[in-house]
């Protein structure tokens, strides 16, 4: 029995489940866009997900190609406080505004926002380390969209 049992654990090891990056670099071929410039102004943490999400786009020269100028802003409210006064819960906006433009001339202007609410945690280092991975996730899941939206301008 526990032959078996180790057989089959080893044969869903070895196997895998397909898997792939969704905008990995096999997958941009499919999308008919380069951007030549990205101008970020606004939250450094927020940009830097930005960047090292778009910066695949920028080494491909495609039909479409477009200048793309992103101001991000996070805010971090308290929504609850305890009786002694310190928070219990907070919700985490991001807030990026894109300019799109092509040859020069403004093709399209996007607002994307996102938020998520919280608990507070006792550890503050675990906090802090939670949202950022909050940012890092909400900004992925943005720039996915963006991506997306790019793709399908005209």
């Amino acid at each position: 029995m526990l032959k078996r049992v180790a057989i089959i654990f080893i044969f869903f090891l070895t196997t895998s489940c397909g898997y792939e990056i969704m905008h990995s670099k096999k997958k941009i071929i499919n999308y008919d866009f380069s951007i030549k410039d990205i101008t970020l102004t606004g939250d450094s943490y927020v940009n830097l997900k930005i960047k090292q999400k778009l910066n695949n786009y920028i080494l491909n020269q495609k039909n479409k190609v477009f200048d793309v100028k992103i101001n991000s802003t996070s805010n971090r409210t308290v929504l609850a406080r305890n009786i002694k006064g310190d928070p219990t819960s907070f919700k985490n906006t991001i807030i990026i505004n894109v300019k799109i433009m092509q040859k020069e001339k403004l093709k399209k202007t996007l607002q994307l926002k996102k938020e998520l609410k919280y608990d507070n945690k006792l550890n503050k280092f675990d906090l802090n380390r939670y949202e950022r991975e909050l940012k890092s996730s909400l900004t992925a899941t943005m720039m996915d969209e963006l991506i997306f939206k790019l793709s399908n301008i005209q």
